[in-house]
């Protein structure tokens, strides 16, 4: 006989350690996936195992339900329950307390992994100075220079400048509404979102949006 056709002590040893009710269709979905029984074969294991009592077997309506015999269980005392209601509470405090933890922890890897390496700072600041070297020079060349700035090249100059200043303010107002939107159901404060998801405000980097 297959394992399939003789899934009794399977479908016994199940409800023993669930220790709750389930009806056959139940049984079938829960252990069908890792035991590949069939449902036919269930159902008449389950009839059977309530048979010969050795589980229990409650009709509602047009549906049977079955559950582990309660008397081989250990009775509990009342102090038992409270017991265990204490541990499980500590278990909770426990938990959540790890939790936070991994969340401390998972924001500070996150930190790190996304700062530069002692070499890349160095390189990064070797970069700079040449650029601040070069731009020195240019100074210089410009201080030097008479009419360096024709009235032309001024106007487009403040043309562009304008053109970027307004999309500054049109995406500050865009991002400010997203926030704002999601503010509405944000259940911490907009400070700690702004930490959270990494956003730099232009009054963190102490700047203000020119006048156009």
């Amino acid at each position: 006989m297959s394992k399939k056709d003789n899934c009794g002590p399977l479908i016994l040893a199940y409800l023993n350690e669930k220790n709750r009710p389930y009806s056959a269709q139940d049984v079938f979905c829960n252990l069908q996936k890792q035991h590949g029984l069939g449902k036919t074969a269930v159902v008449k294991a389950m009839e059977l195992l309530a048979l010969e009592g050795k589980i229990k077997e409650k009709t509602y309506g047009k549906q049977k339900i079955y559950f582990a015999d309660q008397a081989q269980f250990k009775e509990v005392s009342d102090a038992d329950l409270k017991e265990m209601d204490r541990q499980l509470s500590e278990l909770n405090a426990d938990a959540h307390a790890l939790t936070q933890s991994c969340r401390q922890l998972d924001a500070e890897l996150k930190e790190l992994t996304s700062s530069l390496t002692t070499e890349e700072v160095i390189s990064e600041i070797q970069q700079l100075k040449g650029e601040c070297s070069g731009y020195r020079t240019r100074l210089e060349k410009i201080k030097s220079a008479a009419n360096h700035v024709t009235p032309e090249e001024k106007e487009k100059v403040y043309k562009e400048r304008n053109i970027y200043v307004k999309e500054w303010k049109r995406r500050k107002r865009l991002a400010s509404d997203m926030i704002g939107a999601i503010m509405e159901g944000y259940p911490k404060s907009k400070r700690e979102f702004l930490d959270e998801v990494g956003v730099e405000t232009d009054e963190d980097c102490k700047v203000t949006v020119p006048s156009t």
